[in-house]
This record gives C-alpha cells, sequence and structure tokens, in this order.
C-alpha cells in the first residue's frame, strides 16, 4: 500500500517573492538580451547583476541598463575581477526577496524556465531545486570533455554526500534565501558550486532536480570555465565533506 507524502504538494500556495542574480564578467555582447530575457518573466521580482570587474564594455552597458531599465534591477560594480564566487556572495547580500535563482549572463540558460525550478519550492516540497541538464530536456551538444567533467564530479558528490544528483555543476540552482543566510562561502571562483552543494547537503537538505534545457558555448564564444577548474571542484568538495 503506498502512503501519501508527509508533505503533499500545494498547487494553491502563493508564490514567494523572487530575486535573480547575474553575475557577470566580460559579458558586454550577451548581458542586455539576458537581462531583457529576465526582465519578461512576469514571476521576477527583482534582478540583481553584479559586475566582477569587466575590462570589455560590460560596466559602461550596465550603467545604461540600469538607467534605462525598470525598478526591479539594481547593479553592483566589484572594482577588480574577484571570481563568479565572490560575485554571487555579494549578490546574495544585496537580494531582498524570499527565494533566490543564479543566472549566468549568456545564453546557455533559459529564463523561461524559472517557473519550473520555482514550483517545488511554492508547493512547499522542496528548500533547493537544481536545472538538471541530464534529465531529458533539449540540448546543444556540450563539448565532450565538459560532460566527463561535470559526470565525474557529480559521481563524486553523490559518494561523498550520499546522493544522486544529476548535475551538481548546473548554473541554475533555486533556492530559499534562508539556505545562504547563515552560509558562510568562502569560494572566490567557479568552486562555489561544489562548495554551496556541499554545505546544503550537510544541513541534511535533500535537493530536488527538474529538468531544463541547456544551450552551451565555446570557449571562441566566451566560455570562461577550464579544465583545470575541474580539481579544484574535487578538492572542495572532499574538503567539505572531511575538514568542514
Amino acid at each position: 500500500m503506498r502512503h501519501p507524502p508527509s508533505n503533499p504538494p500545494d498547487p494553491n500556495a502563493p508564490k514567494p517573492s523572487f530575486s535573480v542574480v547575474i553575475p557577470c564578467y566580460n559579458e558586454v555582447n550577451t548581458v542586455q538580451d539576458v537581462v531583457t530575457r529576465v526582465l519578461a518573466e512576469s514571476i521576477v521580482d527583482e534582478v540583481v547583476i553584479v559586475d566582477d570587474g569587466s575590462t570589455d564594455g560590460t560596466r559602461e552597458l550596465l550603467k545604461q541598463i540600469e538607467a534605462e531599465a525598470d525598478s526591479r534591477v539594481s547593479v553592483i560594480y566589484h572594482e577588480r575581477n574577484r571570481g563568479k564566487g565572490a560575485a554571487l556572495v555579494t549578490g546574495f547580500q544585496k537580494t531582498t526577496c524570499e527565494v533566490i535563482v543564479i543566472q549566468d549572463a549568456d545564453f546557455e540558460y533559459d529564463p523561461r524556465e524559472y517557473a519550473l525550478l520555482l514550483r517545488p519550492i511554492q508547493e512547499g516540497v522542496a528548500t533547493v531545486v537544481y536545472g538538471s541538464r541530464f534529465l531529458g530536456g533539449p540540448r546543444k551538444a556540450m563539448n565532450f570533455w565538459n560532460m566527463v567533467a561535470n559526470k565525474c564530479l557529480t559521481l563524486i558528490t553523490n559518494i561523498l554526500f550520499n546522493a544522486i544528483l544529476s548535475d551538481m555543476e548546473t548554473c541554475y540552482k533555486c533556492f530559499r534565501r534562508e539556505v545562504v543566510d547563515g552560509m558562510k562561502i568562502n569560494a572566490r571562483g567557479f568552486e562555489f558550486e561544489p562548495e554551496f552543494t556541499a554545505k546544503v547537503l550537510r544541513q541534511g537538505i535533500r535537493i530536488v532536480e527538474v529538468p531544463i534545457s541547456y544551450y552551451g558555448r565555446e570557449y571562441d564564444e566566451g566560455k570562461k570555465i577550464k579544465w583545470t577548474d575541474a580539481p579544484i571542484a574535487a578538492w572542495t568538495l572532499l574538503r567539505y565533506r572531511v575538514f568542514n
């Protein structure tokens, strides 16, 4: 006999307020269109953009966007490049809404899927939701070795933390703000992903995954993560499992 879940979904639950945090470094060719797409989503209440010391004209463009966009948009400027993790920490501190989602300043992820990410949180069945690129959603073929690195790092995560994630490295991490309110994040670069995941899982929070689309870009299109980030991510997972 199957028993109903202890916390059944509430499809009529009110929508929590929703913040989008966009870390941005040298994305002059894409950031304006990304912000336009984000603001087109009616569930978005706040957009916090953190420019991480861009040198390609992004900062000047962001000042124009901030002046012309609606009141939902605010921009914070790092005087020098400090890394994606540092930009996200700054962004989290500036948000005011109940739920936060991370959005990269390029076209790899589609803001039209915010509702998919928010639904499990809104219905009360999740505190943290990841958008997985490996659960059957449409995707542009990614670099093979990037996929191998993602799969290996996710496997390490599952072994160390007794989880069943399919995509630990996804950008689309959506969570209630209290998850990060008391969390000290040390990462300054791309090691944010494993550190955040490790600290969420160590709190006993089970991460819900939903399938998303993915349109990965090539390195000549501005992709920044490199193979050298993989061993740093693996060490980060081990560090926060064993030592912290």
